[in-house]
């Protein structure tokens, strides 16, 4: 296993870290199994977003008498009510939450106190100009945590966060298709294999938050690096094409700045698919080649999250209940924490005024419209 330096907190963090909201599916003895065996492998960190009590407690219990071991990305904001999760900033259940989160995992201190799920700049501003953000920086004048993050899915956000110099280091979303397919006004651009060869393939608001976050020395570690699996399968892709575990895990190690893609393990086997990238040859992370021979048709009526889109009259961010929508719907009930990510949006598909304005300028050919209407079933 290979370690990086996470910004300029002076953590060194495993490349292959867990993502350990899988691990909620499991009972205590499995969670010991598959974390002992992520250490065994030399994965050293670990996420912890979850409030469910029972895997906070199978997680404290399996690392217990190795704390030591592991660096913890805990989350302030990720409280427990009346039998499930509920992101909250009413700052009594935040506290409390987070004091469950030390007491379960048999701690007194987090490596990384993660400002939870912030995907609005208005409550970025609101968070960080506020007691939410006094209450984590008391923490860490008292040892608590070490450092302050954020986890966000929100690029402008985790911008805001860079530029702040109140955030040390950022949980994002990175994936080829969150990331890929620069801005072009000529739609067959989109379709020619040589445009792929002359362009970094990122969209410039996300190239210009990896550069800022590298500039600044502000880590990111990274989730959702297999969008939800859909990347796994080409029939769930958007780029018509699978991907393996190794490549989608190159193609998030070799953004500027990233430290360390935390993926979720079901089994023992999930972990050796991850942790064989440290021995995998050039050829075998080659992720390039693949999306740069996909079928030319892949792209039509998918949604790539590009943006072209916007702007939206309703101020829908019409690309972010997309992705949403599309990780709600490879579950056969829609995760209580997709959900709560769509409802906190201040503007979701209920807004939509079918204009049409969003379909005329998707380059792709997306019937967003109909989209909106099936979002509105979905999470009603």
């Amino acid at each position: 296993m290979k370690y990086r330096e996470l910004g300029k907190t002076g953590l060194h963090v495993s490349e292959i870290g867990l993502g350990a909201e899988w691990l909620e599916r499991h009972n205590s003895r499995e969670v010991e199994e598959i974390i002992q065996y992520c250490e065994s492998k030399g994965i050293n960190i670990l996420d912890c977003w979850m409030s469910n009590p029972d895997v906070r407690t199978n997680i404290g219990d399996a690392i217990r008498g190795r704390r030591d071991r592991w660096i913890i990305q805990g989350h302030l904001g990720s409280t427990w009510q009346n039998g499930q999760y509920v992101k909250s900033r009413e700052m009594e259940n935040v506290r409390k939450a987070f004091q469950d989160l030390l007491d379960r995992l048999h701690t007194d201190y987090i490596d990384l106190g993660m400002i939870h799920f912030v995907d609005e700049c208005r409550e970025f501003h609101t968070l960080m100009n506020g007691e939410f953000y006094e209450y984590a920086l008391s923490l860490k004048e008292k040892g608590v945590i070490r450092h302050i993050g954020m986890s966000t899915h929100n690029p402008e956000v985790a911008r805001l966060a860079a530029e702040s110099g109140k955030v040390e280091m950022i949980l994002f979303s990175v994936n080829p298709a969150f990331d890929m397919l620069p801005a072009s006004e000529n739609l067959d651009d989109y379709f020619s294999i040589d445009y792929y060869k002359n362009t970094c393939g990122i969209t410039p608001e996300r190239a210009e938050l990896y550069r800022i976050c590298e500039e600044r020395g502000v880590g990111i570690t990274v989730m959702k690096g297999y969008a939800g699996g859909r990347l796994l399968d080409a029939a769930s892709s958007p780029f018509g094409v699978a991907l393996t575990p190794v490549q989608c895990i190159h193609y998030a190690l070799t953004r500027p700045a990233v430290a360390s893609i935390l993926t979720g393990f079901d089994s023992i086997d999930h972990v050796d698919a991850a942790v064989a990238y440290e021995s995998a040859s050039d050829e075998e992370k080659d992720y390039a080649t693949v999306l740069a021979s996909a079928p030319l048709h892949a792209y039509s009526g998918q949604c790539t999250y590009c943006g072209h889109c916007a702007p939206c009259p309703a101020g829908i961010d019409i690309a972010m209940v997309n992705k949403l929508y599309d990780l709600a719907s490879m579950h056969d009930e829609v995760p209580a924490t997709v959900k709560a990510h769509y409802q906190s949006l201040s503007v979701t598909a209920d807004d939509c005024i079918e204009c049409g304005g969003c379909e005329k300028r998707c380059p792709f050919g997306v019937h967003v419209i109909h989209r909106m209407k099936l979002m509105r079933a979905l999470f009603s």
